[in-house]
């Protein structure tokens, strides 16, 4: 039986009866201890016997109590079959709504606060998944967010168990009508599933109307599913433009394609609020800043005295200090979000991502995720401290997001302090798309402002290095790089090459494009690849890379790719060192250039204790890259610990099962070790991962392990291979007299070796250890050989030889 007025449950008086619905029934109660006003909800008689609707029940309980934030009913109690919530005084939005559509500010002002308040349940890990005007609450202060009694909470230990189906037993929970398609047709409900509804509540509260309608549930789901809602515009003609595309992005079916998270929804809405402010709007502010013109003015003049009074910097770090501020002094710059509406942005979004990343390395003092790390987060539903745990412990993330429309480009940027999970500061900035390489400048410029890092003279003046740039050959660029960093085939390095070339044709003033092109040519002909002979592309990569300094004397990937073209093309170690140095002086966080010195180090040079402080570095600034475990294994085979490698191999390849690198790497050890029939298992590995391709980088020093393991006729056939596609295409002369080798056909090898020689192939000036050179190590001709290479060499003063 119900209580009635008057009547006590424990310390609470039940004042008056609120609502009913399918969990139970609300009441207006007054706590007797402490003397306020509550909301009392429980659980109805029939129910309670139920276990798996008190499970939801005890779930409603956990989910609310774990968060606090201004715009979500608070929990003050709770028991097995009652809860003690906020007593908010209003009324709901769905009673709201029955007399129409709200003005534009105010559905912008409120859904700001819903977006803020989602944001906070999903940073927690909790799902709301009923979200509807009817759990709205719109009081004095601003809305509420009332009922989690659906919501769902992630946990880490067990989130398969933790996230129920949204259907149950044939049934649907939650309003059909507030669902997104993806929990109509059986997926479980995620923070993209409470998007959706809030794109259907803003679309309601513009228009006056429900997105979705149908004579039937099963005429709903169908709508849902199949349809598009009336355009928002063609019922509110005086929507902003920028605010129906985000209502639009919140309602796309496929999640994938949906605005991320309710956090950059509320990043969107202040933009959209500050950029396209209604009139009515801007009379109250003006109002509001007339009557406090006079308190302003005040504050001023106190401030200057203030400023004269103390030096500034030093009043900071006090204010800082009492505070309780905590310094961030690493980052990792979350994917920047495209949400122009056009999926076509994402490559200049992503060049967004990567110059932010780029112009923050720059700071010495500071610890800034790379950028292939970062990429795996594009699209992330993880928590921000999942992510920074994940990162190596990064104490600030910031996420950005993009709307390009026409020639203007505009990016919301927001600081989060990844330890507390807590925003430290928001800015957006719009300029012109030709201005975006100032804009990425003055963001990394704000952002290190704001966390207090210090910079170096040198690091102050390159941040404030900016210029304009033609658009299409920046996005040009980015797609370019794109294709560069992940390619392995002939085919994708010209594809780079011919991109490259396209940018530079259109703006020639473009170092970064120049800088790109030198590195794909070099690449065509580089260690492990070699695709074409040096001498086709040597020339035009100097050309290119030098033209990339000279129009930019302190552009980091200029001087990369000029340090990997002497090395690899000019053998001459001492540039290469110089220009490594260099690059890494100018971007102290450039992971790529830190690995690339790390093996130049560790190989020719012989400076494995530096080549292992470099890789170690790459690994903090890129702990995602499977670079990282590559370089320690090749660490552990030079530095004379081919067992090693082996070990840290094995465990290497359970994480990167898919990486080719890895066992041709292991099978090396196991040359240099004398174990040829087991090295031919790790190549043999190798070359399968590789299939359908068969590069002769990776079947050379298969065949040569087939010849030492006594499997002569196989290793002849892989030669046979080899020569018959010499015919078509270059063959490295190297990776010929590898496989030659390796069934003792000596002369055919050394002749094939002096080809390489007078070629100046990348891997022929390896170290004297080095795994493929097993064979060779035991012909009287070889220290006369390497006598040969050491003369075309141009070691760094002071360095060891390495072919003594």
């Amino acid at each position: 039986m119900p209580p009635t007025d008057g009547e006590y449950l424990g310390r609470y008086e039940i004042l008056a009866p609120i609502s009913a619905g399918g969990m139970g029934e609300v009441y207006r109660a007054r706590d007797t201890k402490v003397g306020r006003i509550v909301a009392l909800k429980l659980i109805s008689p029939q129910l309670a016997s139920d276990a798996e609707f008190r499970l939801r029940f005890e779930r409603e309980v956990k989910a609310i109590s774990a968060l606090n934030h201004p715009h979500i009913c608070a929990v003050y109690d709770a028991g097995p079959d009652y809860l003690v919530m906020e007593y908010c005084e209003g009324k709901t939005l769905a009673t709201r709504l029955a007399v129409g559509p709200f003005r534009i500010d105010q559905v912008i002002e409120y859904a700001i606060q819903i977006a803020d308040a989602l944001g906070t349940a999903h940073r927690a890990g909790i799902i709301h998944r009923d979200l509807k005007p009817s759990n709205i609450m719109i009081t004095r202060s601003g809305v509420k967010l009332l009922d989690f009694g659906l919501a769902t909470q992630r946990t880490e230990s067990h989130p398969g168990q933790a996230t129920q189906q949204v259907i149950e037993r044939g049934e649907i929970l939650g309003t059909v009508q507030y669902m997104a398609p993806e929990t109509l047709t059986g997926s479980e409900a995620d923070s993209q599933s409470d998007i959706f509804a809030l794109g259907l509540v803003l679309y309601e509260m513009t228009t006056g109307k429900p997105a979705f309608t149908g004579k039937s549930k099963a005429a709903l789901i169908a709508a849902i599913l199949e349809h598009e809602p009336t355009p928002v515009s063609g019922l509110q003609p005086e929507v902003p433009p920028a605010f129906e595309r985000l209502i639009q992005m919140c309602l796309t079916k496929d999640p994938a394609e949906r605005i991320q998270t309710a956090h950059d929804v509320a990043l969107q809405l202040r933009w959209i609020a500050e950029r396209d402010e209604p009139s009515s709007a801007r009379t109250i502010k003006s109002r509001w800043k007339v009557q406090w013109l006079s308190a302003v003015l005040a504050f001023v003049v106190v401030a200057l005295i203030t400023i004269f009074a103390f030096n500034f910097a030093d009043l900071r770090e006090r204010v800082l200090a009492a505070s309780g501020s905590r310094t961030i002094t690493s980052l990792a710059v979350l994917p920047v979000m495209n949400y122009s509406g056009d999926p076509s942005q994402e490559f200049f979004a992503d060049g967004m991502t990567a110059g932010l990343i780029a112009d923050l390395a720059q700071i010495s003092a500071l610890r800034v995720i790379s950028r292939s790390s970062i990429m795996h987060y594009k699209g992330t539903k993880e928590t921000l401290p999942q992510i920074a745990r994940e990162l190596g412990g990064v104490d600030g993330i910031v996420e950005a997001s993009m709307i390009r429309s026409g020639n203007r480009v505009q990016i919301t940027a927001e600081m989060v302090d990844a330890r507390e999970d807590r925003a430290v500061w928001a800015k957006t900035y719009e300029r012109d798309v030709s201005d975006v390489l100032t804009l990425q400048s003055v963001l990394a410029r704000a952002i290190a402002r704001e966390i207090q890092v210090h910079l170096t003279p040198q690091e102050r003046e390159q941040l404030d290095r900016a210029r304009r740039i033609d658009p299409e050959a920046y996005e040009t660029t980015v797609k370019a790089n794109a294709i560069l960093e992940h390619a392995m085939r002939e085919d994708q390095f010209a594809h780079a090459i011919e991109l490259f070339q396209e940018s530079v044709d259109r703006d020639p003033t473009y170092a970064p494009a120049w800088a790109g092109l030198a590195e794909s040519l070099s690449a065509l002909a580089g260690q492990g690849f070699e695709y074409v002979a040096p001498d086709v592309v040597r020339d035009k990569a100097i050309a290119s890379a030098e033209k990339a300094l000279a129009l930019d004397p302190e552009l980091a990937e200029a001087h990369t790719a000029r340090a990997v073209i002497a090395w690899y093309s000019e053998w001459d170690l001492e540039k290469a060192q110089q220009h490594f140095e260099r690059a890494l002086e100018l971007r102290p966080g450039y992971a790529v250039a830190h690995r690339l010195y790390g093996q130049l180090l560790g190989g020719p040079l012989q400076y494995t204790n530096k080549a292992r402080q470099h890789f170690d570095r790459a690994r903090e600034l890129d702990p995602l890259s499977p670079w990282n475990d590559i370089d320690i294994v090749g660490w552990w085979l030079f530095q004379g610990h081919p067992q090693k490698a082996i070990e840290e191999g094995a465990r290497a390849r359970e994480r990167n099962p898919t990486l080719f690198v890895i066992p041709w790497l292991m099978g090396a050890a196991r040359l240099n070790l004398g174990q040829p029939t087991l090295a031919v298992a790790d190549f043999e590995a190798a070359v399968k991962l590789l299939s359908p391709a068969r590069p002769v980088s990776a079947v050379s020093p298969l065949g040569l392990a087939y010849g030492l393991a006594g499997r002569h006729a196989e290793a002849l056939k892989i030669i046979a291979e080899m020569e018959k596609a010499s015919k078509d295409r270059y063959v490295s002369p190297f990776y010929l007299a590898v496989a030659c080798s390796g069934v003792g056909q000596m002369d055919k090898a050394f002749a094939l070796l002096d080809r390489a020689l007078e070629e100046q192939t990348p891997n022929l000036f390896s170290r004297p250890d080095f795994p493929l050179y097993v064979a060779f190590r035991r012909d009287p001709r070889w220290k006369g050989f390497m006598d040969r290479v050491r003369k075309k060499v141009r070691l760094p003063p002071g360095a060891p030889n390495p072919y003594s």
